[in-house]
Order: C-alpha cells, then sequence, then structure tokens
C-alpha cells in the first residue's frame, strides 16, 4: 500500500532523481533507512524509476508520431515499436486504431530509417503523421506534480541541486560518452563506482564528465512513474493549434499544470503538444474546461490512452515499470 511517505519520496526524486537518501531523509523529517528502504520496495514494484537522459539538443530533434493501423495489428506494431532503443512512450489510443509514440534519433540516417522505410513499409500501417519537436518544456516546474500530498516549497528547494554561478558553454556530447549515457538511461541511480565498471573509467572521471554534463544542461535526471499505482489511471494526449503569437503563452501556461506530464512545440497541422495524466474522467473534463477552456486556443483533439506499452525507457507490463536490459560494459 502506497502511503503519503512513499509519494512524497517519489516527489523528492523528482526534485533530484540522484538526491543521496540521506537529504531525503532529512527534508522529509524520517530516518535514512526509512527512505532506502522505501525507495527500493518503489523500484521492486515497478512504481519508479531513475533514468538519466540527454535533452533535445542534444540530439537530433525528436519527433512525435501518429500511426494509424489496422485494429487488429496494434498491438503487435506496438510491442515492435516499443522494443526500439530509439522509440519511447508507445500507447494504444482512439479506439486501439492508432499508436502514438516519440523517437530521438542519434543521426538522420537511424530517423530516416523509421520514419521514411520501416514504419512506411510496414502493411499494417495505414498512415501516419510526424511531428518534429522545436521546443520541450522538461524538467523543474514542468515535471507532473498531481501527488496528493505534494512537498512543500522549502522542502523542494532544499532537494533542488544546486545550479552554477555561471552558465556553461554548450557541451558537445563526445563518442566516449555513449558506455556512459546508455549505463544512466538504464538507472540514473548507479553509483560513480558502478558507473566506473561500464565505462572503464576512474570514478573522478565519471563523476566530473556527469557533473559537467549536467551542468551544461546536456545531461537530466528524470523520473518514470506508474501513473496508476499512484492513484491516476486516466492519461491523455491533447493536440492543440493556437495563433503564432500564443504558442508561448499557452505553452508555458499548459507546462506548469500539475496534471501536465509533457508539453512540447510541435510542427504538422497543430503546433502543441500536450501529454495529462488525471485521477479520473471528470478530472480529466475538468482539465479541459477550466484549464485549457482559459486559454486562447483555437482548436483541441483529445486522444485517451488506453494503454501504455513503453514510457521513457521502461516497457510496461499493465501497470508497472519493468527493469531494462543491463548496461552495455566496455570491451564486451
Amino acid at each position: 500500500m502506497i502511503d503519503a511517505i512513499d509519494r512524497q519520496i517519489v516527489h523528492a526524486m523528482q526534485v533530484d532523481g540522484r538526491a543521496p537518501f540521506s537529504r531525503v531523509a532529512a527534508v522529509l523529517g524520517v530516518s535514512e533507512q526509512t527512505v532506502a528502504r522505501r525507495w527500493r520496495r518503489l523500484r521492486a514494484d515497478g512504481v519508479v524509476r531513475v533514468l538519466g537522459l540527454t535533452t533535445p539538443e542534444a540530439t537530433e530533434p525528436s519527433w512525435h508520431i501518429r500511426v494509424r493501423v489496422q485494429p487488429a495489428a496494434a498491438g503487435a506494431v506496438a510491442d515492435a515499436l516499443a522494443r526500439r532503443p530509439d522509440v519511447s512512450w508507445v500507447s494504444l489510443t482512439a479506439g486501439g486504431a492508432e499508436i502514438t509514440c516519440s523517437t530521438k534519433p542519434r543521426t538522420p540516417r537511424q530517423r530516416d530509417a523509421l520514419l521514411l522505410d520501416r514504419l512506411p513499409r510496414t502493411v499494417q500501417v495505414i498512415d501516419l503523421t510526424a511531428f518534429s519537436v522545436l521546443h520541450a518544456y522538461v524538467g523543474g516546474p514542468y515535471e507532473w506534480t498531481g501527488f496528493e500530498d505534494p512537498l512543500t516549497d522549502e522542502q523542494i528547494a532544499a532537494l533542488t541541486p544546486e545550479q552554477p554561478r555561471t552558465a556553461s558553454p554548450p557541451l558537445a556530447l563526445d563518442p566516449e560518452d555513449e558506455l556512459l549515457l546508455a549505463a544512466l538511461a538504464t538507472d540514473g541511480r548507479l553509483s560513480y563506482a558502478e558507473l566506473a565498471g561500464v565505462t572503464g573509467w576512474s570514478e573522478s572521471r565519471v563523476a566530473r564528465r556527469v557533473d559537467a554534463l549536467r551542468a551544461a544542461g546536456t545531461l537530466y535526471f528524470d523520473l518514470e512513474i506508474a501513473s496508476e499505482l499512484l492513484g491516476h489511471p486516466v492519461s491523455a494526449l491533447l493536440w492543440l493549434g493556437v495563433a503564432p503569437a500564443d504558442i508561448a503563452h499557452v505553452g508555458e501556461s499548459l507546462a506548469r499544470e500539475p496534471e501536465t506530464a509533457f508539453t512540447a512545440v510541435v510542427t504538422g497541422p497543430v503546433n502543441l503538444m500536450v501529454a495529462v495524466t488525471c485521477r479520473d474522467t471528470a478530472h480529466l473534463y475538468r482539465f479541459l474546461t477550466d484549464r485549457v477552456g482559459a486559454l486562447p486556443v483555437r482548436t483541441l483533439e483529445t486522444s485517451t490512452v488506453l494503454r501504455r506499452v513503453k514510457q521513457a525507457g521502461s516497457l510496461m507490463d499493465g501497470p508497472r515499470l519493468t527493469d531494462p536490459e543491463p548496461p552495455p560494459v566496455r570491451g564486451r
């Protein structure tokens, strides 16, 4: 049974996915052993996972894809997409006849292989629409925070990592970063010693590189949450059309709502995509009428998620997150 302390631990890890258990314990007013024990249980039960991810600006542009398929083939096509390491957030929507997903290709060739070759040649695919992400609202105030008992502003401030006093220059990814990033993408809380074992680097070199990538905004730590297990089983994707002059205002406003898990400015027939997670359909209705309805939105299409197949990096087993394959190790 997930209780208030569990939910606050989850919220704390959302603020800083690499926060030491001792700091979380001090902020919540419980023992370090309590935090460690409960976190291990939440991980084992498939409720949460911390991932180390690169920002969209650090790689090729991300894409969101809507694939209309023959209903009988939707499950098989979704499962095949979910197995691809460059594809995330795979969901069945629109009565089971549509698949939505996100892809973050490392190279133009990888992008073209999926969008121009693999998917169009799949016989079960009726059509697809690809939206390039121009701007994504990620991290900090843009995280989903629909907790029943969220942390206070003071607690959030105590857990928020210190920002560098001077802005770091953009930091390009190096080919040697591949193993480090692959390891963090499977478990963002791996220790420096564990990361050293994966990369073949010294612990000090690992620590310096993680700190540098993080300070430059190239690397961030995201908390995957099995929201249904926290009492929020209703998810939906909103596709909004707004006037160009209103894009920044509407995007920023919706991204800061507690129910919003992800917001992006995209190309295509709409210009904003928003993912929301709610307690029930009545909650979703109020979000659409009260929050979205108060903004200068010209058009709105809502697709409820019937089944989540994959999140940012975790395949789903019903409502639970599954453990990924172990990260590759240098020399193997």
